[in-house]
């Protein structure tokens, strides 16, 4: 079904934001830290029109799920919990917006941390700026993003993914201070392109441990006498902390230093030790890995061609990240995927999208 079928009428406004996968920098956005994301090709679109009984009503193309919203003091769950909170988050902040029939598509894949709920906010966000005529910039739309999610979603999460998903796109790595929020475009290091693995395993971002995590890491950083964990640069400060907080500021302070040498300057070979370095840090201080997802990077590290390789998002499941040699990545995927089924699992490739280009 589309738009005109579900409410009756065309929209009157349409937008899209990407999917993002984070290269390095991984549980820093929290944390005021660093971070390398970069877009990709698969992407969320909202349809925006006007409602005409009073009500909001969201649909879900890919759920096959319409959610009306019939007393705004109840906030909904699901994918409409993130419609919700733009349309809260926007009007908190003094713009008046009317009732509205929202329809959702996207090719994000969900429960891979490759941020659907980010691509959806920020499609959410642009189409009602220009429906609207708002005045608001593109950070300013990762900003309301983020507050739609910590407050209707129920997820302590940084700013990253929504940075990203409102200013990135597929052919640089972003760099971004999630404190200041200054930021860089930089090219893909030299020769090489990116691939991304589904491990199979879904995961949901709003569990116990990514917030557990978010509250290690504030205990960690009052701790030690500072904002943020992103205050320390030298690891051997965080030798003074007890266990398990002296691992999970050790993971944040080594991170961001990854993502630190990677701005000034590196090989494809470095940026992909950079990367495996990550992945045993997350992995074994931060404790945010699965053996699906260890298993899955410890066959992409061994296969020739690829620089590195280590889990992305939030992890707990979902997807792994590789730095490979630029036009191998669908025959390392063949050979990886293989290699995985043989060790009792099942993944599939999500970066380069064979769907989007065999669409092309």
């Amino acid at each position: 079904m589309d738009f005109q079928q579900v409410f009756g009428k065309p929209p009157e406004t349409q937008a899209s934001a990407p999917g993002r996968v984070n290269l390095l920098g991984e549980h820093t956005d929290y944390n005021d830290g660093f971070v390398l994301p970069t877009a990709i090709p698969q992407s969320t679109t909202v349809e925006l029109g006007l409602s005409s009984d009073g009500h909001h009503h969201f649909y879900s193309e890919n759920l096959d799920e319409q959610v009306s919203i019939l007393d705004i003091n109840h906030s909904p769950s699901g994918f409409a919990s993130y419609i919700f909170g733009c349309i809260e988050v926007l009007q908190k902040a003094g713009y008046i917006i009317p009732s509205l029939s929202v329809y959702v598509t996207s090719s994000v894949p969900m429960g891979s941390g490759l941020s659907s709920s980010a691509a959806l906010e920020v499609a959410t966000l642009r189409a009602l700026r220009q429906l609207l005529n708002l005045p608001i910039d593109d950070v300013e739309i990762a900003q309301f993003a983020q507050q739609a999610e910590i407050h209707y979603a129920g997820v302590q999460c940084g700013i990253m993914d929504q940075m990203a998903s409102s200013l990135a796109d597929t052919e640089h790595i972003l760099f971004l201070d999630t404190r200041t929020l200054e930021r860089r475009v930089m090219p893909l290091p030299e020769n090489a392109e990116i691939l991304v693995i589904d491990s199979g395993v879904p995961r949901t971002l709003a569990t116990s441990g990514y917030n557990q995590r978010r509250a290690e890491c504030e205990e960690a950083a009052r701790s030690l006498g500072v904002k943020a964990l992103r205050d320390i640069t030298d690891v051997k400060v965080t030798e003074k902390l007890p266990e398990p907080l002296r691992r999970r500021a050790r993971h944040v302070v080594t991170e961001d230093n990854r993502v630190l040498e990677v701005l000034q300057g590196v090989t494809s070979e470095r940026f992909g030790e950079l990367m495996n370095a990550s992945h045993a840090s997350l992995r074994d201080d931060y404790e945010v890995s699965l053996p699906a997802l260890d298993t899955l990077v410890e066959i992409l590290q061994k296969t020739e061609g690829v620089f590195g390789a280590r889990l992305t998002g939030a992890g707990f499941g979902g997807a792994c990240v590789a730095l490979v040699k630029s036009g191998q990545s669908k025959d390392i995927a063949t050979h990886v995927l293989e290699q995985y089924k043989q060790a009792g699992y099942t993944g599939k490739i999500l970066v380069p999208s064979l769907e989007l280009s065999d669409a092309a």
